[in-house]
Protein backbone atom coordinates (compact mmCIF):
# COMPACT_ATOMS: atom_id res chain seq x y z
CA UNK A 1 0.00 0.00 0.00
CA UNK A 2 1.21 3.48 -0.91
CA UNK A 3 0.93 6.06 1.88
CA UNK A 4 1.04 9.80 1.41
CA UNK A 5 -0.30 13.26 2.15
CA UNK A 6 -2.73 15.62 0.43
CA UNK A 7 -2.55 19.35 1.05
CA UNK A 8 -4.99 22.15 0.32
CA UNK A 9 -2.37 24.83 1.04
CA UNK A 10 -4.96 26.62 3.14
CA UNK A 11 -4.32 29.84 5.00
CA UNK A 12 -5.62 29.65 8.56
CA UNK A 13 -6.50 32.47 10.90
CA UNK A 14 -4.05 32.97 13.74
CA UNK A 15 -6.21 32.70 16.90
CA UNK A 16 -3.91 35.14 18.73
CA UNK A 17 -4.20 37.96 16.16
CA UNK A 18 -7.30 37.10 14.11
CA UNK A 19 -5.26 37.52 10.92
CA UNK A 20 -4.62 35.10 8.09
CA UNK A 21 -1.19 33.53 7.87
CA UNK A 22 1.36 35.16 5.59
CA UNK A 23 0.98 33.69 2.10
CA UNK A 24 4.74 33.65 1.56
CA UNK A 25 5.39 31.86 4.84
CA UNK A 26 2.63 29.34 4.21
CA UNK A 27 3.86 28.56 0.69
CA UNK A 28 7.36 27.94 2.00
CA UNK A 29 5.97 25.64 4.68
CA UNK A 30 4.00 23.68 2.05
CA UNK A 31 7.18 23.10 0.03
CA UNK A 32 9.05 22.15 3.19
CA UNK A 33 6.30 19.64 4.03
CA UNK A 34 6.65 17.98 0.61
CA UNK A 35 10.43 17.89 0.98
CA UNK A 36 10.13 16.29 4.42
CA UNK A 37 7.59 13.76 3.16
CA UNK A 38 10.12 12.71 0.53
CA UNK A 39 12.91 12.44 3.09
CA UNK A 40 10.93 10.16 5.43
CA UNK A 41 9.97 7.80 2.62
CA UNK A 42 6.33 8.62 1.94
CA UNK A 43 5.10 7.53 -1.48
CA UNK A 44 2.97 10.39 -2.75
CA UNK A 45 2.05 14.04 -2.16
CA UNK A 46 -1.15 15.50 -3.61
CA UNK A 47 -1.94 19.19 -4.04
CA UNK A 48 -5.55 20.36 -4.03
CA UNK A 49 -7.20 23.02 -6.16
CA UNK A 50 -9.24 25.91 -4.79
CA UNK A 51 -9.94 29.43 -6.03
CA UNK A 52 -10.61 31.43 -2.90
CA UNK A 53 -9.01 33.98 -0.62
CA UNK A 54 -7.81 31.54 2.04
CA UNK A 55 -6.15 29.06 -0.35
CA UNK A 56 -2.88 29.12 -2.28
CA UNK A 57 -3.45 26.09 -4.51
CA UNK A 58 -5.22 27.56 -7.54
CA UNK A 59 -2.24 26.46 -9.69
CA UNK A 60 -1.25 23.05 -8.23
CA UNK A 61 1.12 22.10 -11.06
CA UNK A 62 3.25 25.17 -10.32
CA UNK A 63 3.58 24.24 -6.64
CA UNK A 64 4.35 20.62 -7.50
CA UNK A 65 6.99 21.69 -10.04
CA UNK A 66 8.72 23.72 -7.33
CA UNK A 67 8.52 20.66 -5.08
CA UNK A 68 9.95 18.44 -7.82
CA UNK A 69 13.20 20.41 -7.72
CA UNK A 70 13.46 19.80 -3.96
CA UNK A 71 12.60 16.07 -3.91
CA UNK A 72 13.94 12.82 -5.28
CA UNK A 73 11.48 9.95 -5.01
CA UNK A 74 8.00 11.00 -3.90
CA UNK A 75 5.27 10.94 -6.53
CA UNK A 76 3.60 14.31 -7.15
CA UNK A 77 -0.08 14.51 -7.99
CA UNK A 78 -3.13 16.71 -7.94
CA UNK A 79 -5.37 15.91 -4.98
CA UNK A 80 -8.25 16.59 -7.34
CA UNK A 81 -7.87 18.78 -10.41
CA UNK A 82 -11.26 20.32 -11.23
CA UNK A 83 -11.32 19.02 -14.79
CA UNK A 84 -14.83 20.32 -15.54
CA UNK A 85 -13.59 23.92 -15.26
CA UNK A 86 -10.19 23.31 -16.89
CA UNK A 87 -8.92 22.96 -20.43
CA UNK A 88 -7.85 19.30 -20.81
CA UNK A 89 -5.15 20.26 -23.30
CA UNK A 90 -3.55 22.74 -20.94
CA UNK A 91 -3.95 20.47 -17.93
CA UNK A 92 -2.19 17.64 -19.75
CA UNK A 93 0.61 19.97 -20.85
CA UNK A 94 1.13 21.19 -17.28
CA UNK A 95 1.39 17.72 -15.80
CA UNK A 96 3.45 16.37 -18.70
CA UNK A 97 5.88 19.23 -18.00
CA UNK A 98 5.82 18.35 -14.30
CA UNK A 99 6.58 14.76 -15.26
CA UNK A 100 9.67 15.88 -17.17
CA UNK A 101 10.86 18.13 -14.34
CA UNK A 102 10.39 15.35 -11.77
CA UNK A 103 11.90 12.57 -13.86
CA UNK A 104 8.65 10.64 -14.23
CA UNK A 105 6.92 11.20 -10.87
CA UNK A 106 3.78 13.09 -11.94
CA UNK A 107 0.20 11.85 -11.69
CA UNK A 108 -3.26 13.35 -12.06
CA UNK A 109 -6.38 12.85 -9.97
CA UNK A 110 -9.29 14.49 -11.79
CA UNK A 111 -12.84 15.13 -10.65
CA UNK A 112 -15.82 17.42 -10.86
CA UNK A 113 -14.90 19.21 -7.64
CA UNK A 114 -16.84 19.58 -4.41
CA UNK A 115 -15.75 23.23 -4.20
CA UNK A 116 -17.43 24.81 -7.19
CA UNK A 117 -16.02 28.35 -7.23
CA UNK A 118 -13.97 27.50 -10.35
CA UNK A 119 -17.09 27.16 -12.53
CA UNK A 120 -18.26 30.80 -12.57
CA UNK A 121 -14.66 32.02 -12.42
CA UNK A 122 -13.87 30.37 -15.76
CA UNK A 123 -17.27 31.00 -17.32
CA UNK A 124 -18.97 27.61 -16.91
CA UNK A 125 -22.54 26.87 -15.88
CA UNK A 126 -23.04 24.62 -12.86
CA UNK A 127 -26.06 23.12 -14.61
CA UNK A 128 -23.52 21.45 -16.93
CA UNK A 129 -21.64 20.00 -13.93
CA UNK A 130 -21.55 16.37 -15.14
CA UNK A 131 -21.71 16.96 -18.89
CA UNK A 132 -18.62 19.17 -18.70
CA UNK A 133 -16.69 16.50 -16.84
CA UNK A 134 -17.69 13.63 -19.13
CA UNK A 135 -16.69 15.55 -22.25
CA UNK A 136 -13.41 16.85 -20.89
CA UNK A 137 -12.40 13.49 -19.45
CA UNK A 138 -12.95 11.96 -22.88
CA UNK A 139 -10.60 14.53 -24.43
CA UNK A 140 -7.99 14.19 -21.69
CA UNK A 141 -7.82 10.41 -22.14
CA UNK A 142 -7.54 10.77 -25.93
CA UNK A 143 -4.65 13.23 -25.51
CA UNK A 144 -2.95 10.78 -23.17
CA UNK A 145 -3.15 8.07 -25.83
CA UNK A 146 -1.51 10.08 -28.61
CA UNK A 147 -0.30 13.62 -29.32
CA UNK A 148 -2.27 14.21 -32.51
CA UNK A 149 -5.97 14.23 -31.76
CA UNK A 150 -9.07 14.84 -33.83
CA UNK A 151 -11.90 15.67 -31.47
CA UNK A 152 -15.11 17.66 -31.36
CA UNK A 153 -17.32 18.46 -28.38
CA UNK A 154 -19.94 20.81 -27.04
CA UNK A 155 -17.99 22.94 -24.56
CA UNK A 156 -14.59 23.36 -26.19
CA UNK A 157 -13.46 24.23 -29.73
CA UNK A 158 -12.67 21.22 -31.88
CA UNK A 159 -9.14 19.90 -32.36
CA UNK A 160 -8.30 18.87 -35.91
CA UNK A 161 -5.18 16.78 -35.49
CA UNK A 162 -3.00 19.41 -33.84
CA UNK A 163 -0.26 18.06 -31.63
CA UNK A 164 -0.35 18.31 -27.84
CA UNK A 165 3.17 18.68 -26.46
CA UNK A 166 5.30 18.08 -24.50
CA UNK A 167 4.76 14.40 -23.90
CA UNK A 168 5.47 13.05 -20.40
CA UNK A 169 8.51 11.02 -19.46
CA UNK A 170 6.31 8.11 -18.37
CA UNK A 171 4.90 6.09 -21.28
CA UNK A 172 1.41 6.62 -19.84
CA UNK A 173 0.71 9.48 -17.43
CA UNK A 174 -1.29 7.99 -14.53
CA UNK A 175 -4.80 9.47 -14.31
CA UNK A 176 -7.02 8.60 -11.35
CA UNK A 177 -10.71 9.42 -11.10
CA UNK A 178 -11.51 11.31 -7.89
CA UNK A 179 -14.98 10.51 -6.55
CA UNK A 180 -17.21 11.33 -3.59
CA UNK A 181 -20.40 9.39 -2.98
CA UNK A 182 -22.11 9.40 -6.39
CA UNK A 183 -22.67 5.84 -7.76
CA UNK A 184 -22.38 7.05 -11.36
CA UNK A 185 -18.83 8.24 -10.69
CA UNK A 186 -17.78 4.80 -9.44
CA UNK A 187 -19.39 3.21 -12.50
CA UNK A 188 -17.59 5.65 -14.80
CA UNK A 189 -14.18 4.86 -13.29
CA UNK A 190 -14.72 1.12 -13.60
CA UNK A 191 -16.06 1.29 -17.14
CA UNK A 192 -13.15 3.45 -18.30
CA UNK A 193 -10.56 1.30 -16.50
CA UNK A 194 -9.24 4.17 -14.37
CA UNK A 195 -7.84 3.89 -10.84
CA UNK A 196 -10.29 5.18 -8.25
CA UNK A 197 -9.55 7.77 -5.55
CA UNK A 198 -12.36 7.96 -2.99
CA UNK A 199 -12.66 11.07 -0.81
CA UNK A 200 -14.00 9.99 2.60
CA UNK A 201 -14.18 13.02 4.87
CA UNK A 202 -17.04 12.00 7.13
CA UNK A 203 -19.35 9.19 8.16
CA UNK A 204 -17.81 5.73 8.12
CA UNK A 205 -15.64 3.75 5.75
CA UNK A 206 -18.18 0.89 5.71
CA UNK A 207 -20.78 2.89 3.80
CA UNK A 208 -18.43 3.12 0.80
CA UNK A 209 -18.06 -0.64 0.33
CA UNK A 210 -21.15 -1.02 -1.93
CA UNK A 211 -19.86 1.81 -4.11
CA UNK A 212 -16.37 0.29 -4.37
CA UNK A 213 -17.96 -3.05 -5.27
CA UNK A 214 -19.89 -1.23 -7.99
CA UNK A 215 -16.56 0.00 -9.36
CA UNK A 216 -15.15 -3.54 -9.38
CA UNK A 217 -18.20 -4.94 -11.17
CA UNK A 218 -18.13 -2.19 -13.80
CA UNK A 219 -14.41 -2.78 -14.31
CA UNK A 220 -14.83 -6.49 -14.96
CA UNK A 221 -17.95 -5.98 -17.11
CA UNK A 222 -15.93 -3.65 -19.35
CA UNK A 223 -13.31 -6.37 -19.84
CA UNK A 224 -10.36 -4.68 -18.15
CA UNK A 225 -7.68 -6.95 -16.57
CA UNK A 226 -8.75 -7.69 -13.00
CA UNK A 227 -5.22 -7.25 -11.63
CA UNK A 228 -5.05 -3.62 -12.80
CA UNK A 229 -7.81 -2.33 -10.52
CA UNK A 230 -6.71 0.28 -7.99
CA UNK A 231 -8.67 1.85 -5.15
CA UNK A 232 -7.25 4.78 -3.21
CA UNK A 233 -8.68 6.62 -0.21
CA UNK A 234 -8.30 10.28 0.70
CA UNK A 235 -9.17 10.95 4.35
CA UNK A 236 -8.64 13.55 7.02
CA UNK A 237 -5.79 12.48 9.28
CA UNK A 238 -3.02 13.51 11.61
CA UNK A 239 -0.36 11.63 13.61
CA UNK A 240 0.88 12.60 17.06
CA UNK A 241 2.96 10.99 19.75
CA UNK A 242 -0.32 10.10 21.49
CA UNK A 243 -3.99 10.08 20.53
CA UNK A 244 -4.59 13.14 22.70
CA UNK A 245 -1.70 15.11 21.22
CA UNK A 246 -2.87 14.37 17.67
CA UNK A 247 -6.45 15.41 18.39
CA UNK A 248 -5.43 18.61 20.16
CA UNK A 249 -3.18 19.66 17.26
CA UNK A 250 -5.71 18.83 14.55
CA UNK A 251 -8.99 20.03 16.06
CA UNK A 252 -8.60 23.86 15.88
CA UNK A 253 -7.86 23.92 12.15
CA UNK A 254 -10.52 21.31 11.41
CA UNK A 255 -13.08 23.33 13.37
CA UNK A 256 -12.14 26.52 11.55
CA UNK A 257 -12.27 24.93 8.09
CA UNK A 258 -15.61 23.20 8.59
CA UNK A 259 -17.16 26.22 10.29
CA UNK A 260 -16.28 28.29 7.22
CA UNK A 261 -17.50 25.56 4.86
CA UNK A 262 -20.75 25.22 6.79
CA UNK A 263 -21.37 28.95 6.62
CA UNK A 264 -20.96 28.82 2.82
CA UNK A 265 -22.99 25.67 2.21
CA UNK A 266 -25.68 25.91 4.85
CA UNK A 267 -24.37 23.14 7.10
CA UNK A 268 -24.81 23.32 10.89
CA UNK A 269 -21.67 24.35 12.81
CA UNK A 270 -19.31 21.44 13.65
CA UNK A 271 -19.00 20.32 17.26
CA UNK A 272 -16.26 18.85 19.42
CA UNK A 273 -18.47 15.78 19.99
CA UNK A 274 -18.64 15.17 16.24
CA UNK A 275 -14.88 15.46 16.01
CA UNK A 276 -14.30 13.00 18.85
CA UNK A 277 -16.69 10.52 17.27
CA UNK A 278 -14.97 10.76 13.89
CA UNK A 279 -11.61 10.09 15.56
CA UNK A 280 -13.05 7.03 17.30
CA UNK A 281 -13.10 3.42 16.07
CA UNK A 282 -16.20 3.83 13.87
CA UNK A 283 -15.34 7.27 12.44
CA UNK A 284 -13.53 8.16 9.23
CA UNK A 285 -10.73 10.32 10.66
CA UNK A 286 -7.21 8.85 10.76
CA UNK A 287 -6.15 10.88 13.79
CA UNK A 288 -4.07 9.52 16.65
CA UNK A 289 -0.82 7.89 17.67
CA UNK A 290 1.16 5.89 15.08
CA UNK A 291 -0.37 2.66 16.40
CA UNK A 292 -3.91 4.09 16.25
CA UNK A 293 -3.50 5.46 12.74
CA UNK A 294 -1.85 2.28 11.45
CA UNK A 295 -4.68 0.18 12.88
CA UNK A 296 -7.26 2.49 11.30
CA UNK A 297 -5.52 2.29 7.92
CA UNK A 298 -5.62 -1.50 8.09
CA UNK A 299 -9.29 -1.25 9.01
CA UNK A 300 -9.87 0.82 5.86
CA UNK A 301 -7.98 -1.74 3.81
CA UNK A 302 -9.97 -4.65 5.21
CA UNK A 303 -13.32 -2.84 5.03
CA UNK A 304 -12.91 -1.89 1.37
CA UNK A 305 -11.26 -5.25 0.56
CA UNK A 306 -7.97 -3.94 -0.69
CA UNK A 307 -6.68 -0.37 -0.90
CA UNK A 308 -3.71 0.50 -3.12
CA UNK A 309 -3.10 4.01 -1.80
CA UNK A 310 -4.18 6.08 1.18
CA UNK A 311 -3.49 9.79 1.58
CA UNK A 312 -4.06 11.95 4.67
CA UNK A 313 -5.26 15.53 4.44
CA UNK A 314 -3.60 17.08 7.48
CA UNK A 315 -3.09 20.69 6.40
CA UNK A 316 -5.81 22.00 8.71
CA UNK A 317 -3.11 21.74 11.41
CA UNK A 318 -0.83 24.12 9.48
CA UNK A 319 -0.64 26.65 12.33
CA UNK A 320 0.94 23.97 14.52
CA UNK A 321 4.20 24.04 12.57
CA UNK A 322 6.21 21.68 14.76
CA UNK A 323 3.27 19.32 15.26
CA UNK A 324 2.73 19.30 11.48
CA UNK A 325 6.38 18.44 10.86
CA UNK A 326 6.30 15.73 13.50
CA UNK A 327 3.11 14.27 12.03
CA UNK A 328 4.77 13.88 8.63
CA UNK A 329 7.80 12.26 10.24
CA UNK A 330 5.69 9.82 12.24
CA UNK A 331 3.60 8.92 9.19
CA UNK A 332 6.73 7.98 7.27
CA UNK A 333 8.91 6.45 9.99
CA UNK A 334 6.31 4.79 12.24
CA UNK A 335 2.91 4.40 10.57
CA UNK A 336 4.06 3.22 7.14
CA UNK A 337 6.34 0.46 8.53
CA UNK A 338 3.52 -0.73 10.84
CA UNK A 339 1.08 -0.92 7.94
CA UNK A 340 3.60 -2.77 5.77
CA UNK A 341 4.52 -5.22 8.53
CA UNK A 342 8.06 -3.90 8.84
CA UNK A 343 7.77 -3.14 12.57
CA UNK A 344 6.70 -5.60 15.26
Amino acid sequence: MEIGIDSFAMLLTDPATGRLQSAIDRMESVLAEIELADQVGLDVFGMGEHHRENALDSAPAVILAAAAARTKSIRLTSAVAVLSAADPVRLFQEFATLDLISGGRAELVVGRGSSVEAYPLFGFDLRDYDALFAEKLDLLLKIREQPNVKWEGRFRPAINGGGVFPRPHQPTLPIWLGVGGTPESFLRAGTLGLPLMVAIIGGSFERFLPLVELYHRAWLAAGHPAQNQKVGVHALGFVGETDTAAREAFFPGWFQMFTDAGRERGWPPPTKAQFEHMCGPSGAFLVGSPETVAAKIMHVNNTLRGVSRITLQMSTAALETEAMRRSIELLGTDVAPLVRGQRP
